[in-house]
Order: C-alpha cells, then structure tokens, then sequence
C-alpha cells in the first residue's frame, strides 16, 4: 500500500493549485477558490495568507457585488514583482517578453534576423543580450522565476537540445545548454508550435477546448496536437511535425530533404513563388500579395487559391485523424487562411470524412505572432506552479 502524503506534500500541492488558479483564471474571490478547489474556507485563507507573504498574490476588496453580508476578498496574481522571461527564435525574427505571473506582457522586444546569417553562436549571444537587457530593465524588487525559448525546430524537451531546424540549418544544438550558461539561470526550451497551441488553449482562441490542432506558419509550417487537454509530443518529444506530411508526392522540394511536404506547398515560400512577389520576403511578401488579391490582382488571388488548396488538403487529413473540435492558424498562416479559407473550407467539406468535419471550428489565433512567447512564459512558469515556495526562495537567492 502507497503511504498517505504528508502534510507538507499536500501543502505544497494545494499551494500550486491555488496560484495556478489564479496564473489562469485571473483575480478570484476566496469563496470561488474554496468552491474549485473543494476546500473550507479556513484552508483557504491558510493557503493565500502563505502566498501573500511569499509575494506571489495579494488581497484585495472586490468592486461593488450588490449582495449583502461581508464581501469575500478577491486573490489577484503579483504579476508586476513575479515574472518570466519568454524568448522565440523564428525564421526571421528573435522576441523576448517580460511577462508577469498571471499571463501579463510586462516589456516585449524583437529584432528581424537575415536568414543567411543564422549561425548558432551569434543567435544564442543575440538572445543573451536581449534576455539580460530585458532583466536588468525590470526593477530591484522583481524577481524572475524562469527562462522559456519557443524554437522553430525539432527540439529534445528534456535538455534543450535543438535536434533539427531545416529552415535555418541547425542540428544538434544544445540551444539550451548554452543559453543556460550565459544567463547563469535555467532555461527551458520547446518547439513553437507546440508552445502556441497551449498557449491559445490557455489563453488564446481555444481557451477550455479540450481537442485542438494549432497550425503554425513562418517560413515553414509547424503543428501543436492537443487532445483530452494534453499536448501529443511522441516518444522523443517530436510530435506535431504536420509540416512534414506529405500532400503532394513529387511536388514541390522542401528544405527537408523531401518533395511535396504541406510547408512546402502550402506555405510562405509557396505562395510568394505562385504570387511572383521575389522582391519581397516573409510577412511583408505575404502582406502585400493578400493585399494585392483583395484590391483584384488575378496572379496573387491565383496564388492564394492554389496554396489554399494544399492548406486544405492538409487540414483535411488532421482532422480526419486527430477529430478536433478546433483547428486554429496562426502566424503567417493566419493571413493565409483568412484570404483562402473558401478553398480551405472548400477542401476539407470535399475530403473531410463527415462524422468529424461536421463539428470541426476553424479559428485564426487570437494570440498573433505572441502564440510562441505567451507559450514559452507558460513553459518557464511550470516550475513555480509545481512548487511555489521553494521555487520562489531559489530564484530569490534565498
């Protein structure tokens, strides 16, 4: 027989489920927290009386209720002391964010990055400078509880090694390892996708929806898989590489190795291919081709229905296996999908087999470009939610 947990295990645990309480749900009363958690109000006011010492959250009276008696207190997150700090390394572009406990962008930053120039050492100092920069910005008595890197790779979750990025050349890069080293704090990393698609459950389009398939697109194409509120990350942590489905057999080359992949078929660089826009690149070709199909251009509305098309035939597969209640597009393929969604639509009514198109929503990210940062804070604050105190006293230098 397992022993029954100890006092200070259930402590411990009651306190992280309380602040990710608050994280998520924003300010709550004492009376909603004892009815989530099923605890007495006494544990309660226990529980948040600890918190509140530690400086985590504080106390406040709530606004006008209407109703009589003693108003309960409400419990609102110290987002402007505990905060995280959340890197994205994209195809084009570095972004850091300062963001508070309870999901608050305190300070943002990004700086565009030449595709040609991505050499692993000089991205890595690039972050380092920001990171560091953004940290000494923050006042004496804030405190950061953690580092999140959103990757637009293949990445080994477990140590933070960037396995394979086949759109800026890298393998086998212990991104984390280093970055690590010159902060002088931990750093937890993740692939992009699969931090956007938590982060637009969370906190974004998909709040609450249980199965969810987020589409990620930049120069390539990335997929986050949640299903039953748990994101699908495979044996080696590689799950979600939807780029990499085959949806044109002998199509178009990737940067993979392969032909015909839907990244390559149905992403930025297709379109601006099928568009002509070469004088162009990344979001700014994608801008102005949606924008030049809008205003009756033939050759960019051409464009956007042939890689619609492939989305389509894309998206259809997904949803025939996966049977999501959401399907959520974000980065550039937001624009994409917002100026295609007739031949998306179109595909998916066509190939989508009934029982699970019927119900499918289609959504673009209410988070934007953000996705990846607001997921990779999430992934820097695991540790505090896990262990409030300890972790808190630990970043604290106490």
């Amino acid at each position: 027989m397992r022993a029954a947990p100890a006092p200070d295990e259930i402590r411990r645990r009651n306190l992280a489920v309380l602040l990710r309480h608050v994280h998520v749900g924003g300010p709550l009363s004492r009376t909603e927290l004892a009815e989530r958690m099923g605890l007495n109000r006494s544990t309660i006011l226990a529980l948040t009386n600890d918190l509140v010492a530690a400086g985590l959250v504080r106390e406040e009276l709530p606004g006008q209720t209407g109703k009589a008696g003693r108003p309960s207190l409400v419990v609102r997150p110290e987002s402007e002391r505990v905060y995280v700090l959340a890197l994205d390394v994209g195809a084009d572009r570095l972004a850091v964010a300062r963001v508070g406990l309870g999901g608050v962008v305190l300070d943002r930053h990004e700086t565009p990055r030449d595709s040609a120039t991505f050499d692993p050492d000089e991205v890595i100092a690039a972050l380092a400078v920001m990171a560091q920069t953004t940290i000494d910005a923050a006042g004496a008595d804030t405190v950061c509880v953690g580092v999140g890197l959103a990757f637009c790779g293949m990445v080994r979750e477990r140590d933070g090694v960037v396995r394979y990025g086949p759109n800026i050349g890298w393998v086998d890069v212990p991104v984390g390892a280093k970055l690590s080293e010159r902060l002088g704090r931990p750093v937890a990393v993740g692939n992009n996708a699969n931090l956007g698609a938590i982060a637009e459950r969370e906190r974004g389009v998909g709040a609450g929806v249980a199965d969810l398939l987020y589409l990620h697109g930049e120069v390539g194409i990335g997929g986050g898989v949640i299903m039953g509120g748990t994101l699908l990350g495979g044996e080696g942590g590689y799950g979600g590489e939807v780029g990499h489905m085959i949806v044109n057999p002998g199509g178009r080359a990737c940067r993979c190795g392969s032909r015909g992949c839907l990244e390559a078929e149905a992403g930025e660089l297709a379109l601006i291919a099928a568009a002509g826009r070469t004088d162009l690149s990344g979001r700014a070709a994608v801008e102005a081709i949606v924008d030049a199909a809008a205003r009756g251009d033939a050759t960019a509305r051409d464009a956007l229905h042939q890689v619609g098309d492939w989305l389509g035939y894309g998206v259809s597969n997904l949803v025939n296996i996966f049977n999501p209640t959401m399907v959520v597009f974000g980065g550039v393929l937001r624009e994409i999908y917002l100026a295609s969604a007739a031949q998306v639509r179109s595909r998916l009514a066509v190939n989508g087999l009934l029982a699970v198109r019927e119900r499918v929503r289609l959504r673009t990210s209410a988070l934007a470009d953000d996705a990846p940062l607001v997921g990779a804070a999430e992934l820097a604050f695991a540790e505090l939610l896990t262990d409030p105190l300890q972790t808190l006293t630990r970043c604290s230098g106490g």
